[in-house]
């Protein structure tokens, strides 16, 4: 055997990583600033479709809503504005006595040296004050209450008699209708009639000789389901010309009939 080989090192091959090729690096920036994009893209298409309306919703947002008045029905007037906190109608519970709405001061002046008769029940109240002078002037307030004792619908009701009052006034031959008008600021609503009567009695107790030819000034009020009319009444001064009492007896009545409408509030 000849001599023994020596041992030679193994040395192990050995590469190092490959560097990146130059052109993956700017590819992946690419795909990267497409992706964030993307998504900006997408949140901006979801928050514009979020916030701007379609055709339907601008419509509905920019068309004001009304709201019909409970218990109108057909009625020939506008709705009140409403405030920001609306209150429902006033619902009265009872009427005062007959004769406890006007107080003795206006009756000494519209009626002077009156003598008075009332009748009431629980929905109805009538007081006629009446006086012997010479131009026999007499004055009635009668109040009707719709209650709600009677009736689920106290106001409605209250507006239906308004309203058929209102239209028998419109009826009356025009032969004794000399004004007739709405009133403002009177109630929720009003309404005054001034008439001639060629037969008038105040009030079937009154002496035959006490009754002829008359004016009579009216108004009509509605305060929630209260109903108000007030009448003033004198002979006519002069037949030929009964409108000139107008202005004058009208005036008696409404300011007899806000009288009235504030006596009730208390009840």
């Amino acid at each position: 055997m000849g001599p023994e080989r020596p041992v030679e090192p193994f040395h192990r091959l050995y590469s190092s990583p490959e560097p990146p090729s130059p052109d993956r690096g700017p590819y992946r920036s690419r795909r990267v600033a497409w992706s964030a994009g993307g998504v900006a893209l997408a949140a901006a298409a979801v928050l514009a479709y979020l916030v701007v309306p379609g055709p339907g919703d601008a419509a509905a947002r920019s068309e004001p809503v009304r709201a019909a008045m409970p218990g109108s029905g057909g009625r020939d007037r506008a709705a009140p504005p409403r405030s920001s906190t609306p209150a429902g109608p006033r619902v009265a519970r009872a009427l005062p006595p007959p004769c406890g709405t006007v107080s003795q001061g206006t009756v000494d002046r519209v009626v002077p040296g009156a003598t008075r008769r009332q009748s009431a029940n629980s929905t109805l109240t009538t007081c006629t004050y009446s006086s012997a002078g010479a131009e026999f002037p007499w004055l009635r307030v009668e109040a009707h209450l719709y209650a709600p004792g009677n009736t689920v619908t106290p106001v409605r009701d209250a507006e239906g008699s308004y309203d058929a009052r209102w239209a028998e006034a419109n009826d009356a031959p025009p032969v004794q209708t000399i004004t007739l008008e709405r009133q403002q600021g009177v109630g929720n609503e009003a309404y005054r009639w001034f008439k001639a009567d060629e037969w008038f009695k105040a009030d079937e107790w009154l002496k035959a000789d006490k009754a002829g030819p008359a004016v009579v000034g009216q108004l009509t009020a509605r305060s929630g389901n209260t109903v108000v009319t007030v009448s003033y009444g004198e002979r006519a001064p002069d037949r030929d010309a009964p409108e000139n009492r107008a202005e004058a007896s009208l005036a008696t009545v409404t300011a007899v009939a806000r009288e009235v409408l504030a006596a009730l509030n208390d009840f």
